[in-house]
């Protein structure tokens, strides 16, 4: 059974109301009010961002997504909706306890990520991400012990919308990382910034954002190219900076090498002005070097069984689940596998030959023919096949996340494998 968000917000509220401390308008608890302010907005984003999401998509736009019916992505993405609303509640109820008015003013758009459930998911998972990341940065700023733990268990539901997001790609790991990111608020509106509709003051400045710009697939070895408001024609001095959950401090490129390593999970990067590496904890980061971001990819190299379970077929209406995988060989490995082919191909047709002959006084001529043309189409694809495995794999396009596409054919067309990542 469901309880509605008005019921559960009266039933948590005085968790949270009991928490207010006696100065309520002392310095600690200008912080305390601060996070629950910033944190409620962001729960107004997220029960936004699902309820348009819902509002548009119908079970065909599911389909076509690859889920053989929409009842599974449609089960969870209302369940979630229906927790972000809820935290939103018990947030805003707590902060009016405390004698402070919510910030209710702010609205927000997602038109550029709704275009169809492949980039809507695949926003999802940033937009969950981020939610994470703020409530584990969000913790070293709140002063009370019984607010911190009340924002702890909104923290570990965020966790497991996460997760459930990552299984729905399909090509994600359902836990990437023994560990997560943590963010300030000022790095979170640097992600999320893009979504609000005008301005939206919630008293914190957010830092300049930051966007990934490549054409193709994002994968160790990629050479990551970005676009900022910050960043001016000459990007010579600076670097970036990838920050992943459980190290110490970033892995810090020069900005013209900043190639992917090999990696798995959400990564979140940074431009600054010197290759100093960002420690990985919100209290003591760097912020001075700072020049954009970070912004928010997830680098998928390590896709699940299971994923490919939930989302139940890679094409419309079939209960069968496929996958789709691409090799790069090397130029040396392409010729041996070429000419491998090629051998194959004329020791084929010699057999064919001699069995066409050998066949010959007993069956007509046309029965031999049709022998050598088989031999010849199997060696043929066999060809084909070695050939196809020597292309290497194309990229696909990343703006402001990841991409999920396993390759490019000879023709330009791009295959898909998973969600289109924003």
């Amino acid at each position: 059974m469901r309880f509605t968000s008005s019921l559960l917000a009266i039933a948590a509220a005085p968790l949270l109301v009991s928490a207010a401390p006696a100065r309520i308008y002392g310095k600690r608890a200008a912080a305390d009010i601060l996070v629950f302010k910033f944190a409620d907005v962001l729960e107004q984003l997220e029960s936004e961002f699902y309820t348009q999401a819902l509002a548009k998509f119908q079970e065909s736009d599911f389909v076509a997504a690859g889920f053989s019916s929409s009842q599974i992505p449609g089960e969870l993405f209302k369940g979630i909706q229906a927790d972000e609303a809820t935290h939103s509640s018990v947030l805003q109820a707590a902060l009016k306890a405390f004698g402070e008015t919510p910030i209710t003013s702010c609205k927000f758009k997602f038109d550029s990520v709704l275009t169809d459930v492949a980039t809507m998911a695949a926003t999802a998972r940033v937009v969950e991400n981020v939610g994470v990341s703020a409530y584990l940065g969000g913790a070293t700023l709140l002063t009370d012990p019984v607010l911190l733990t009340a924002a702890g268990s909104i923290l570990t539901i965020e966790a497991r919308h996460q997760t459930v997001l990552n299984i729905l790609s399909s090509t994600g790991t359902a836990i990437p990382s023994a560990f997560d990111i943590a963010l300030t608020p000022s790095e979170v509106l640097a992600i999320a910034g893009g979504f609000f509709d005008g301005a939206c003051d919630v008293g914190i400045p957010a830092n300049p954002a930051l966007a990934l710009t490549n054409t193709g697939s994002v994968g160790p070895g990629t050479l990551l190219t970005f676009s900022s408001t910050a960043l001016n024609s000459s990007t010579d001095g600076l670097f970036c900076q990838m920050l992943l959950g459980g190290a110490t401090s970033s892995i810090a490129l020069p900005l013209s090498q900043c190639i992917v390593p090999q990696i798995n999970g959400p990564v979140a990067i940074f431009i600054t002005s010197d290759g100093q590496p960002l420690l990985n904890n919100v209290r003591d980061r760097a912020t001075t070097q700072l020049v954009a971001g970070p912004t928010l990819a997830f680098i998928d190299t390590q896709p699940q069984v299971l994923g490919q379970l939930a989302r139940g077929s890679a094409g419309a209406g079939s209960n069968q689940a496929t996958t789709t995988s691409t090799q790069t060989l090397s130029p040396a490995e392409a010729s041996a596998a070429i000419a491998s082919a090629s051998a194959a191909t004329a020791t084929a047709a010699d057999a064919s030959v001699t069995s066409a002959a050998d066949a010959s006084a007993a069956t007509p001529a046309t029965d031999a023919s049709a022998a050598t043309s088989a031999a010849d189409a199997s060696a043929t694809s066999a060809a084909a096949d070695a050939s196809a495995s020597a292309t290497p794999a194309a990229s696909n396009n990343v703006a402001g996340g990841p991409n999920m596409f396993t390759g490019k054919s000879p023709d330009g067309k791009v295959t898909v494998n998973g969600w289109v990542g924003v």
